[in-house]
C-alpha cells in the first residue's frame, strides 16, 4: 500500500482558506482535515472537533512536554498547535490528510516532512482583504490592525511553498486546489505499488 499525502495549507485571515477547503472536501470526501488544538475561546459560530479542539493553556503545555505536536505556533496570546498521532496514522494508512497551518507551523512540517505538498492561499489585492476583514464584524478596529500586520509578514513568505493559489474566484480557487491534489495522486512515487503488481502477474 502506498503512503498518503500530507497538504500543508497556509494563507492570512481572510484569504477565504476555510471556504476554499469546504468546496475541496466536497470533491475530495476521502481526504482527512487535520483537526488543530488551540486555547482561544470559542466564537459563537465553531463547535469542538469540527476545525478546533479548545484546551486551556497547561493541557496545550502538557502536550509540548510530551511530544505529541508536530507543530506549534503562538497567534494573538494563544497557542495553536497539530497534533502528531492523527497525521502520522492517515499517512500511514495510505490516506491523503490536509492541515491548515500558519507559515512558521508549514516551516516546521517542511523540515520534519520534506515530501509534503504545501499551498499558499492568499487574496487578490491588500484593499480585497481589508474589506474581508472587516465585513466579519466580529472583532474590533485594533485586532484587524494587528490581523492585516500579520497577514503582511505572511504573504511576504508566500514563496516558501510549492503552490499559490490567489482567491479573486472562489470556484477557480477550488478548482485550483483539486487540480493540486489530482496531479499529485498521479504522481508514479504515489503509484509504485500498482506498477509492482502490475508487473508481477
Amino acid at each position: 500500500m502506498s503512503k498518503g499525502r500530507l497538504f500543508v495549507v497556509s494563507g492570512p485571515s481572510g484569504s477565504g482558506k476555510d471556504t476554499i477547503l469546504l468546496g475541496v472536501f466536497k470533491r475530495f470526501p476521502d481526504i482527512k482535515f487535520s483537526i488543530s488544538t488551540i486555547t482561544r475561546p470559542m466564537r459563537c459560530n465553531e463547535k469542538p472537533g469540527e476545525k478546533y479542539n479548545f484546551v486551556s493553556k497547561n493541557q496545550f503545555e502538557d502536550m509540548l512536554r510530551n511530544n505529541e505536536l508536530l507543530e506549534y505556533n503562538t497567534y494573538l496570546d494563544n497557542y495553536y498547535g497539530t497534533p502528531k498521532a492523527p497525521v502520522i496514522c492517515a499517512i500511514a494508512n495510505g490516506e491523503d490528510i490536509i492541515v491548515e497551518v500558519d507559515v512558521n507551523g508549514a516551516y516546521q512540517i517542511k523540515n520534519i516532512m520534506p515530501d509534503c505538498i504545501s499551498i499558499f492561499i492568499m487574496p487578490p489585492s491588500f484593499e480585497v482583504l481589508n474589506q474581508r476583514l472587516r465585513s466579519r464584524g466580529t472583532e474590533n478596529e485594533d485586532r484587524i490592525k494587528q490581523r492585516l500586520e500579520v497577514a503582511i509578514k505572511e504573504i511576504s513568505r508566500a514563496d516558501e511553498y510549492d503552490y499559490l493559489i490567489i482567491n479573486d474566484d472562489l470556484n477557480k480557487a477550488i478548482s485550483d486546489f483539486s487540480d493540486i491534489i489530482k496531479a499529485d495522486r498521479f504522481r508514479t512515487d504515489r503509484n509504485i505499488s500498482f506498477l509492482k503488481n502490475y508487473l508481477n502477474k
